[in-house]
């Protein structure tokens, strides 16, 4: 069991489960990665400084966005679903409008049922792209919601598909951590330009964390897991730890080093 100071083995497992994929000594597989946190959590810090060390890495948000542009056929859902009223004067959708209504007005799922599906279906498109152009890649897919996208398919009545076992799609998990106060203020500061409107961004952090399912819950099936509560400069370290990991489960570590 791995055991550093604010890094951790959540599983607290030394064997490979059943099932999984294992490197033949020599040979090397492409390692799928689901690297999740909650809001503000700091995983896109993270998912930077492992692509700076060599790691091929995809951002769910950025897939989500792409698809949800005019002329894809997740806008096209999206505009059936919630009418007119989440059209900008651009054409885009408003997405501040969409945000309401899916967060106050009770219709996140509705949201949620069309965009993961599609967002999944993507994130598998770029896996297979990978692996046929580099199959011993480390591939990271930074996302907030892999264990949501699970918890809402089975809610759905979903048993069988990707979105319903979070295990089919990825060989490991990364969970980032940090307190909730510490993700509020985080995010305000991020979505605030003037002082008087913070009280609303962190009420809006608070409702959307309330839709997420808390670290510690996360944690527990997580292989890694990352604490962002403190400096920067310690984050980095455990993110170098982690690479280290990461390389020796896809057996690209070379013999002579060691993870100590």
């Amino acid at each position: 069991m791995i055991a550093y100071t604010a890094f951790s083995d959540g599983r607290g497992q030394t064997k490979p489960e059943p099932g999984l994929r294992v490197p033949k000594p020599g040979f090397f597989i492409m390692l799928r990665v689901g690297l999740t946190g909650g809001l503000a959590s700091g995983k896109s810090t993270v998912a930077a400084t492992l692509r700076s060390l060599g790691a091929e890495v995809v951002e769910a948000d950025e897939l989500g966005r792409a698809l949800m542009e005019p002329g894809q056929p997740v806008f096209s859902q999206i505009l059936r679903v919630f009418g007119p009223e989440v059209i900008a004067p651009d054409g885009r959708l408003n997405r501040a409008r969409l945000a309401d209504l899916a967060f106050n007005h009770g219709r996140l799922q509705e949201l949620n049922a069309i965009v993961h599906p599609a967002v999944i279906a993507a994130q598998q498109r770029w896996i297979d792209q990978l692996a046929a152009r580099n199959p011993s890649a480390i591939a990271i897919v930074e996302s907030a919601l892999i264990f949501e996208v699970e918890r809402d398919a089975r809610a759905r009545g979903e048993s069988e598909t990707l979105l319903s076992d979070w295990r089919r799609r990825f060989d490991r998990i990364v969970v980032v951590t940090a307190p909730d106060e510490l993700k509020i203020a985080r995010y305000a500061d991020r979505v605030c330009s003037e002082a008087a409107d913070r009280a609303a961004a962190e009420a809006d952090a608070r409702l959307r964390l309330s839709y997420q399912i808390p670290d510690a819950v996360k944690a527990a099936s997580a292989d890694y897991v990352l604490e962002n509560a403190k400096d920067p400069a310690l984050l980095r370290v455990q993110v170098g730890k982690l690479w280290r990991h990461l390389q020796a489960d896809s057996n690209k570590l070379p013999q002579e080093e060691s993870l100590e």
